[in-house]
């Protein structure tokens, strides 16, 4: 086995991706405060991650690693439609669910949310490039994994909330039809890894699966004991 294949096997048996949270979001086991609770804190994410991409963009020395990342920065920003940007597409899901972005866009972020974002523009901002490589590397390749344990948990609670009746799904539905290419474009940014470079990509791996496994588990502990913020 190749060290990518290796590294995403690593993702995909984290607790990033396996863990309480994300087992009871899968099964739409979440109240509708829990659910809103998860939508404004995804917000962040959504709302940040364009911006800490482009600084791994601009210090990724390999033009044909910067040509990959190019690709699912531009993704993000809706290929040239802004009608198709990822943030513009979360609005709707927003307002569909009782929630106005600038609302949203105003609440305060967990502690963990708070870790999980610095944290994550702090790896991909990391002055040694393979380790920012790494982390880029495992939030992709968890993600078709998160997005099909959040979607039959977002449609259960569409069809089974009142209050939810006319949500609308395309943020999620539309960006998990993406992820099997932004998956292919980091396997192809890292091709022909040089074996002195495998421990710092699986530090940045490792490093960015933490702070995600933090943000569920701070998700899962705010439902439980209440909220504890950090603006």
């Amino acid at each position: 086995m190749t060290f990518t294949t290796n590294l995403r096997s690593f993702v995909l048996h984290h607790g990033a991706v396996n863990n309480p949270y994300l087992d009871r979001f899968r099964e739409g086991r979440l109240s509708a405060h829990e659910f809103r609770q998860f939508a404004i804190q995804f917000f962040f994410f959504v709302k940040h991650f364009p911006r800490i991409l482009a600084v791994l963009l601009a210090n990724t020395p390999v033009d044909e690693a910067a040509d990959e990342l190019a690709l699912i920065l531009t993704s993000e920003l809706g290929d040239g439609n802004p009608k198709k940007r990822h943030e513009y597409l979360y609005h709707k899901f927003l307002r569909s669910i009782g929630l106005d972005p600038v609302f949203a866009a105003r609440q305060q972020r967990l502690t963990s949310t708070h870790e999980y974002i610095e944290g994550l523009a702090s790896l991909y901002a990391h002055e040694n490039y393979q380790v920012a490589m790494g982390a880029s590397f495992g939030l992709e390749h968890m993600a078709i994994s998160m997005w099909d344990q959040l979607i039959p948990g977002i449609l259960k609670l569409k069809e089974e909330t009142p209050a939810f009746k006319q949500m609308n799904t395309v943020y999620w539905t539309f960006h998990r039809a993406l992820e099997e290419q932004h998956e292919e474009a980091m396997m192809r940014a890292l091709d022909d890894v040089p074996a002195e470079s495998e421990e710092s990509l699986q530090r940045g791996c490792s490093e960015v699966l933490k702070l995600l496994e933090g943000f569920w588990m701070g998700l899962d502990a705010a439902s439980q004991n209440g909220a504890t913020s950090n603006d």
